[in-house]
C-alpha cells in the first residue's frame, strides 16, 4: 500500500535530527515557529531543483538529497551565515520507499554535518522537483555581500574550479573510470560553510560559485561596480580538468562552467596577511585584482588579455 503523505513525512523527514538552533515548534503545526537569538539576524536562501534539468533522472537518491541541501548552504556560506533551520518541498512521481530512504539519508546527514534542522514542508505527487529554504544566522549587521569590492582588492577563490563541470560531462556518459574527483564534486558537492564564517569579517565581498566563476564574479564586479583582471595561470584545476582544457584546444571553459559550489571573494590589501594567516588549512588561491575598469577580463599564459562574460543562463 502507499504511503499516505502525513506518514511519508513521518517516517523519512519528522526525525530529531542535530540542531544548534532548536525551533520553538518545528514539523506537525500549520506552521513552524523560531526565536532568532538576540543580536542576530535571520540570512534565507531558496533553491527549486527539477529533474533533467538541475540533475540527471535515475540520480542515486542519497547524494540527490545531499546535493539539494549542499546548494542552499553554500548560498548561506557565501554571506557567512551559521546555517539553523530547514524547510524541505518535494513532488514526487510516486512514494518510492527505497527512494525516500536514501534521499533523506542524504539529506539529513548533511543536516546534521551542520546542525541545521529541517522544521517543515510540503509534500505532493507528479514530476520529480525539490525546493529546499535555508535559513542561517548572522550577527546584526555582519553578512558578506556581493557589493563592497574596492579598486585594489584581491580576487580569491576557494577550491578547485571546472571540476563538477567535467564531473556533469562524465556522469551524462555515465563514467566512473576517469577523473573520479571531478566526478565526485558534481555528485557531492561540499559547501564550505567554515570558510564563509572564517572571511566574514576580513572579505570586501563574497558570492559562491553556482553558475560559474565568469557569472558570478561579473555579478561582485557589477554590484560593487568595479572591474577585474585574473590570471590564468594561477586559476586552480584538477588534473582532469587540465586534460579536458588541453582537448578542447581553448582555455575559457572552466571559467563558464557551473555547479562548483565553491566561494569567490575579494579582500583588501590591508586585510590579506590576517586572511592568509587565518586560512591555514583550506585551499584557497589568489587569482586577480580588482580594477577600476568595469568588465572582467583573463591575462592567458602568454600574455594576451581576453574579456570574459559567459557563464550559466537559467533562461
Amino acid at each position: 500500500m502507499s504511503l499516505s503523505e502525513f506518514k511519508l513525512i513521518e517516517k523519512f523527514f519528522n526525525v530529531k535530527n542535530k540542531a544548534a538552533f532548536p525551533a520553538a515548534l518545528a514539523i506537525g503545526d500549520d506552521c513552524a515557529v523560531i526565536d532568532i537569538p538576540e543580536g542576530q539576524q535571520l540570512a534565507v536562501t531558496s533553491d527549486s531543483l527539477v529533474e533533467g534539468v538541475h540533475f540527471l533522472a535515475d540520480s542515486d537518491p542519497a547524494l540527490l538529497g545531499h546535493k539539494v541541501l549542499a546548494v542552499n548552504l553554500s548560498d548561506l556560506a557565501a554571506m557567512g551565515a551559521t546555517p539553523a533551520w530547514l524547510t524541505l518541498a518535494i513532488t514526487l512521481p510516486k512514494a518510492d520507499e527505497a527512494w525516500l530512504e536514501g534521499f533523506s539519508r542524504g539529506f539529513l546527514n548533511l543536516a546534521d554535518q551542520h546542525a541545521a534542522q529541517l522544521i517543515g514542508g510540503d509534500t505532493t505527487q507528479g514530476p520529480l522537483s525539490i525546493t529546499v529554504t535555508a535559513l542561517g544566522l548572522l550577527p546584526t549587521a555582519g553578512a558578506l555581500k556581493r557589493s563592497g569590492a574596492k579598486v585594489g582588492d584581491s580576487v580569491f577563490v576557494s577550491g578547485v574550479i571546472g571540476s563538477a563541470g567535467l564531473g556533469l560531462l562524465l556522469a551524462q556518459q555515465d563514467s566512473t573510470e576517469q577523473y573520479n574527483e571531478d566526478l565526485l564534486h558534481y555528485l557531492k558537492p561540499m559547501p564550505c560553510v567554515e570558510l564563509g564564517k572564517q572571511i566574514r569579517d576580513l572579505a570586501s565581498s563574497c558570492i559562491d560559485i553556482s553558475d560559474g566563476l565568469a557569472a558570478d564574479l561579473n555579478h561582485i564586479l557589477e554590484a560593487s561596480h568595479v572591474g577585474a583582471i585574473l590570471s590564468d595561470s594561477l586559476l586552480p584545476v584538477t588534473d582532469g580538468v587540465e586534460q579536458y582544457i588541453q582537448k578542447l584546444g581553448g582555455w575559457s571553459w572552466p571559467y563558464s562552467t557551473g555547479d562548483d559550489y565553491q566561494l569567490c571573494f575579494t579582500c583588501s590589501e590591508e586585510q590579506e596577511a590576517k586572511l592568509q594567516n587565518m586560512l591555514k588549512g583550506y585551499r584557497v588561491t589568489k587569482i586577480g585584482e580588482i580594477e577600476k575598469e568595469l568588465g572582467l577580463r583573463v591575462r592567458l599564459k602568454d600574455g594576451q588579455i581576453q574579456p570574459l562574460t559567459k557563464g550559466y543562463q537559467h533562461f
